[in-house]
């Protein structure tokens, strides 16, 4: 049954690609997809040429989205920031109360973002005024995700808190749709799967399927460590790193455990990005892992020489990601040999951002680097 439904999801993944290929001049979530999967479908050069730096003024861990020509990113000042792609000059800010670390998300034209104020605010993409924010009781520390409701057809914003909840709300007017409570903190970014279900997991160590139209609970799975990532889906299958220095493939239809993959001793902090045939995780342990996606086993593993909390992003052949070493990386998907490296000086552990050829990623000095990526063979 498993081997059937992964049929039949590589063939939907290369519909999702060619989709992303259409739509490359645009990263205007977190991972990509609402799936999470850090899959572009976009081809890059074989270099790293910096075309220009914005400083954002304090430690940045925000990662960077982008939509029509912007480049959206949060700072530990608890400002969003709006950049020019092409001259790296700011369009517009908006200051929150406390400081930023999740991720923007951009849809139709309003950036969504959570502060460490507990809010979640929506914001006019062309000129940063408010169109309104929702409270929680805690952090929010990732991204939001946007879906349908299935039989409602409206458009959701979808965010996990420090309050232990994960809240969905309407994405024109932020009135509270549904809450689901966990036991623990929520760090990642919720999943939408199969445009039915939200998937997460958290610091009670339990991965969630919770139905996206009313919040119920479809199924719970009891992991092995607390979760501080999010979980990319494919193929039913729910793919996730812990902080017991595992990384586990989990049935979502079953609540079975796939596989369950070990190197070393060192947690998991990287969220999975997924291909047709391998997940890409990056680990404390100073190594990008490539992972077979049916059987669980080692495909390569390139050392890095600092750990690895930003998400690998894939590029066609390429993976794209940055590490603790300060440096930002291009690495083979065939053999994981460096192919390109570009040295920032800093830490980088968001996760990087492709569109139009281009990279932006964001780093622990406070500043957005942006990266050509030389002739697209």
């Amino acid at each position: 049954m498993l081997f059937a439904r992964g049929l039949l999801y590589l063939s939907l993944l290369g519909v999702g690609l060619r989709a992303f290929s259409e739509q490359k001049s645009h990263w205007p979530r977190h991972r990509g997809d609402s799936a999470l999967n850090g899959n572009s479908g976009q081809k890059i050069g074989s270099s790293l040429k910096l075309e220009w730096v914005f400083d954002a003024g304090e430690f940045l861990k925000s990662s960077v989205v982008v939509y029509e020509g912007v480049a959206f990113v949060g700072a530990d000042t608890g400002i969003i920031h709006a950049v020019d792609v092409e001259t790296g000059k700011e369009k517009w800010q908006y200051k929150t109360g406390l400081g930023i670390e999740a991720p923007p998300l951009v849809h139709e034209g309003t950036v969504y973002i959570g502060s460490t104020d507990g809010f979640l605010y929506a914001l006019d993409a062309g000129n940063g005024k408010l169109k309104w924010k929702y409270e929680t009781d805690g952090e929010i520390m990732g991204a939001a995700n946007q879906a349908n409701r299935p039989k409602s057809k409206d458009s959701v914003i979808v965010v996990g808190s420090y309050d232990n909840f994960v809240h969905c709300v309407d994405a024109k007017n932020g009135k509270v749709i549904w809450k689901f409570e966990t036991q623990n903190y929520v760090n990642g970014v919720p999943t939408i799967y199969d445009d039915k279900h939200v998937v997460f997991g958290g610091c009670d160590s339990v991965l969630y399927v919770v139905n996206l139209e009313n919040g119920t609970l479809g199924r719970s799975v009891e992991v092995e460590a607390p979760i501080a990532a999010s979980v990319a889906v494919g193929d039913g299958v729910g793919y996730v790193g812990n902080m017991d220095r595992a990384v586990m493939a989990f049935d979502l239809e079953t609540g079975k455990v796939v596989w369950n993959y070990r190197n070393k001793s060192f947690p998991y902090f990287s969220s999975p990005g997924l291909t047709e045939k391998h997940v890409l995780i990056g680990g404390r342990d100073k190594g990008l892992h490539c992972i077979k996606r049916i059987s669980g086993k080692l495909e390569w593993r390139f050392a890095a020489r600092g750990r690895i909390d930003s998400s690998p992003v894939i590029a066609e052949d390429k993976v794209v990601f940055g590490s603790m070493d300060g440096k930002i990386y291009l690495v083979s998907l065939q053999d994981g040999k460096e192919i390109s490296s570009y040295e920032v000086g800093e830490a980088i552990s968001s996760t990087p951002a492709l569109a139009g050829g281009r990279i932006f990623v964001g780093c622990e000095d406070g500043k957005v680097y942006a990266f050509s990526t030389g002739r697209q063979k």
